[in-house]
């Protein structure tokens, strides 16, 4: 990869990020000029194409998903007390991230405070986290922060614009009304408790490489949620942090990537990715069952194909895959989760060279699946149980030669006006069949 070409297309990559990242800037009004080493931090997120979501907080003691105290009206006060018994006894961090490296994930987002307001690390700006609150006492995000630098692992953090709990998450928004909190408090001190909690992460864990903001779309267009200042502090604390935000509209000034929640971007089958593409880095994420805390009853996993063809069709489109696991309320990764990494992982050692570094293809989606670019190689990417006979690609440059990419087997191929047509009727399906195309 460190060729000459290689080192050419980074420079004008990282430019026209910053180019583009200015020029947003100036339109809303708002400068934002990233710095270098953020530029360089998106390009490698970019290219790291998969990664692992972690929602784990006391929600999980429930067992209905990390929505269960607003779903059904749970008094905070008495959702607190859960905390007392929260003792997961069977987590290990040094387990968690093997398993996940083994995916071929490149980093981790977890959870540090989800919408229910406890903190999975140790704050001093409330007792309501691991280390005060439960009998556990250990900090969750020191022991993975701490793992994940030893292997190799990028740790993304998330973290709630919203609270369920605090009184001073004034005015209400749309989510929480039943959860009990009786008193009005003052926004500027939430908004303060906020960057305060945001600046431990960015100080006592090491390098973070994005926070992944959640819940703007609890409060009226119009809310000012001060994201200038704390975007400002955030990049002071750590230049090469990326911010993403998923607030389901074209990103703001101050953020490095743009999230789709649940949909590929372009699609919007969820009914909340309906906004514009940016020209940011993007990162679809998914649910590994129907759930992204864990529910007892959601056993509904996606098989290890259709994980991987999920994977496949976001790196088509350009875009990261995040996708989703809950783990237990012992501290373990769901088994069938651990399986369904398994898979992933033993396919990504052996086509992940399709994959990481990659840009779209000359097809970005199509009923047989979509294609994936590196240099001068193309690979087509049949995502399906019944091959088509022919597929037809638009091509304005030379082909050399077509293989398929697992044996190196000759695939035939013809040309045609403005592209070629694979003769695909023969070959073999598979989890992803891919024929690699070398251009000249």
């Amino acid at each position: 990869m460190k060729t000459r070409i290689f080192r050419f297309w980074q420079t004008i990559c990282l430019s026209g990020l910053l180019g583009i990242s200015s020029l947003y800037a100036q339109n809303s009004g708002t400068e934002y000029v990233p710095a270098p080493e953020n530029l360089q931090a998106r390009k490698e997120f970019q290219d790291s194409k998969f990664g692992i979501f972690l929602h784990w907080g006391l929600y999980s003691m429930f067992g209905q998903g990390e929505w269960y105290m607003t779903n059904e009206n749970i008094d905070c006060h008495e959702y607190a007390k859960a905390a007392s018994g929260f003792y997961p006894s069977r987590f290990n961090a040094h387990d968690w991230v093997a398993a996940i490296k083994a995916s071929g994930a490149k980093y981790i987002c977890f959870t540090s405070r989800h919408h229910e307001g406890f903190s999975m690390f140790d704050t001093k700006y409330s007792d309501y986290n691991i280390v005060d609150a439960t009998p556990f006492k250990r900090d969750i995000i020191k022991e993975l922060a701490e793992e994940c630098q030893k292997q190799g692992i990028k740790l993304h953090l998330y973290y709630s614009h919203l609270d369920w709990t605090r009184e001073d998450y004034y005015p209400l928004g749309r989510t929480g009304r039943g959860t009990g909190r009786k008193s009005h408090g003052e926004w500027s001190t939430y908004y303060q408790f906020m960057n305060n909690q945001l600046t431990e992460l960015l100080t006592n864990y090491g390098p973070i490489g994005a926070i992944w903001f959640d819940g703007l779309w609890d409060q009226p267009d119009d809310f000012n949620w001060g994201l200038k200042e704390q975007y400002a502090l955030i990049h002071k604390l750590q230049p090469a942090c990326l911010i993403g935000n998923n607030h389901h509209k074209t990103p703001f000034p101050g953020e490095d990537f743009q999230m789709f929640e649940r949909d590929l971007p372009g699609e919007n089958t969820a009914g909340l990715s309906g906004q514009s593409i940016s020209a940011l880095p993007l990162e679809t994420c998914e649910t590994m069952n129907g759930m992204w805390g864990y529910k007892i009853k959601d056993q509904n996993y996606k098989s290890v194909t259709e994980l991987i063809r999920l994977l496949v069709r976001a790196a088509g489109k350009g875009a990261n895959l995040l996708m989703n696991i809950g783990p237990q309320p012992n501290g373990e990764l769901p088994a069938v989760a651990v399986e369904r990494l398994k898979g992933i992982g033993e396919w990504m050692a052996k086509n992940g060279e399709t994959i990481y570094g990659s840009t779209s293809g000359n097809v970005v989606t199509a009923s047989w699946g979509t294609t994936t670019r590196k240099g001068d190689m193309l690979y087509v990417h049949l995502l399906t149980d019944k091959m088509p006979q022919f597929v037809t690609l638009p091509l304005t440059e030379k082909v050399v030669s077509a293989t398929l990419f697992a044996s190196g087997e000759k695939v035939k191929w013809e040309n045609i006006d403005g592209g070629i047509v694979l003769h695909t009727a023969t070959l073999e399906p598979s989890a992803d069949c891919i024929v690699a195309l070398k251009l000249k």
